[in-house]
Order: structure tokens, then sequence, then C-alpha cells
């Protein structure tokens, strides 16, 4: 499913999102409520869901071959508050994989890019909002900068 740069990664309507991509891949229904084990009026109840159990987005992310996992991913890093350095909290062991917290997707970036080229938010905001490091705001602007678009 094509990403819209314009889109705002803070509201997440995860039906809206599976029934786009199927309508792109143009997957028939038959084969969604046999994958799914589900039939065809649960299935228009999951398009409805703002929200569906986990279990069951990864059953649709293998049918429809897109990760809906990073729509919430993306959301955690926009707007997730800011990981602070507990001195108590030095010593706990974490039996969870840890992660690099901010690993940027392409989409990510072109989002950042798309509000500062339209004049929706200055570089500024930005750093501050999104907490992106005023490095990392730079580099992505140099980089992604052609003769055609100003960021």
């Amino acid at each position: 499913m094509k990403q819209n740069n314009n889109e705002n990664f803070k509201h997440i309507h995860i039906g809206k999102y599976l029934q786009a991509r199927v309508e792109d891949l143009q997957i028939p229904q038959d084969r969604i409520g046999n994958f799914l084990n589900a039939t065809d009026k649960e299935i228009q109840l999951m398009y409805q869901a703002e929200s569906i159990d986990s279990h069951q987005l990864l059953r649709w992310s293998k049918l429809l071959e897109y990760d809906f996992f990073r729509l919430y991913s993306q959301h955690l890093i926009l707007y997730s508050s800011p990981t602070k350095n507990d001195p108590s909290k030095k010593d706990i062991i974490n039996r969870l994989p840890a992660f690099r917290k901010h690993i940027y997707t392409k989409e990510i970036i072109d989002f950042i890019l798309e509000l500062i080229n339209t004049g929706q938010k200055t570089k500024q905001e930005i750093i501050t909002e999104y907490r992106i490091p005023k490095t990392t705001l730079y580099k992505w602007v140099a980089k992604h900068t052609d003769s055609n678009t100003e960021y």
C-alpha cells in the first residue's frame, strides 16, 4: 500500500488500511475468508474496526504482504514520550528484546520533509515536537533536496 506523505501517523484506523490494501491487491473475498478462517461479515467488521487483535493483524500482514505493525512503530517514533534516564531503573534486568528507538523509515523521513516543504511545520517545530536530533534533520534535508524541491 502506498503511503501518503501527508498522512498523519497520530491516528491509526487499522481496518481502513486493511481494506485499502485488499483493494490495491484486488484479493478475492473468498481467499481472505479461507486464509483468516473468517466469514464475509467478520471481514467487514474488521474493515470497520479501529483496532484488531495482534494475532489477527499478523495474519493480515502475511496475507497482504505488508507490515501493518510498522504503522504503530512509526507512531511510537513520532509521538511517544522521550525516554528518561532514571538512575533507580539502571540495574533493572530487561527480558524483552532491546530496539534502537530512532530508526527512521523512508515513510517517516518523507512525512517529516513534507511537513517542512509545505510549511506546516518549521525545522525547529519538528525538532521539538518529534524529538528528532537537529543534525539528523539537517542531514535528511541535505540528502533529500534536489533541484525541484526546497525543504
